[in-house]
């Protein structure tokens, strides 16, 4: 890998991972909220208007959050060229069987991560500093998946450099999981109402955070606090009794 600057490796990922935001959560938008989209399957709840307001806040947060994210990239690339990081290249280092299985330790590590800091976050004396201006968006959009609050994106982006100190990563890994939490997040911001009636109730969110799970939080703010897996909400008590019975999300 060819030597840089950090604030070169700092520019250049502020510019890639705010070309993937728009890319990915505008094209989603695009799909699920055109006008010229099919009408909602759902008989009893129809798309609500779109808040222009919240959308541009969601942005200017969503861009100051790529400017910190970037800076934890940059760290992380100038870390791996001074060999402190724990990052390889060669997929036969630790064998191929290696890239699935550290996957997926990375994603069940980051979801207790989020689960917890997410939670404390919503403590009354942290929430104002951290996690407010996500919680503008009240019925988010795909736009919002991308909008913490300075601080919170400070809080979130040192998991991934702490995690390359401490186990091996192929980048290819990191990026699978990169793109996971991109992907996932965008999903997970989707109104209830563009989407068809029996996904929210589909037996795969018992264990997997979808946006309906995710709705339920930005209403309530005292329940689902989880990233991927809903393992952490049903275990210390804060899933929604609610969830499972109702058929559709308000």
């Amino acid at each position: 890998m060819t030597d840089h600057s950090f604030g070169y490796y700092g520019i250049a990922f502020f510019g890639i991972i705010l070309l993937r935001y728009f890319l990915v959560a505008g094209g989603t938008y695009l799909i699920f909220y055109s006008p010229l989209r099919p009408v909602s399957p759902h008989r009893d709840l129809q798309p609500r208007p779109v808040d222009g307001r919240s959308i541009r806040h969601d942005i200017k947060l969503s861009i100051l959050s790529a400017g910190i994210f970037a800076l934890a990239a940059a760290l992380i690339i100038t870390g791996y060229g001074w060999g402190l990081t724990r990052l390889y290249s060669q997929a036969q280092q630790y064998g191929f069987w290696y890239l699935g299985v550290s996957y997926v330790i990375v994603l069940i590590l980051q979801d207790a991560y989020f689960y917890f800091t997410h939670r404390l976050f919503h403590h009354p004396r942290l929430f104002r500093w951290f996690h407010q201006g996500h919680h503008r968006s009240r019925y988010p959009t795909p736009w919002t998946s991308f909008a913490f609050d300075p601080l919170e994106g400070m809080v979130q982006s040192l998991f991934l450099v702490v995690i390359v100190l401490v186990i091996p990563l192929h980048f290819i890994t990191l990026i699978a999981v990169l793109t996971t939490m991109t992907i996932w997040a965008v999903v997970n911001h989707l109104g209830c109402d563009r989407l068809p009636l029996a996904f929210p109730h589909h037996w795969l969110s018992r264990w997997f955070i979808g946006p309906a799970h995710h709705s339920v939080h930005h209403l309530k703010y005292t329940v689902h606090y989880g990233l991927y897996f809903t393992f952490w909400d049903r275990l210390l008590g804060t899933q929604d009794p609610d969830f499972h019975r109702s058929s559709s999300i308000r």
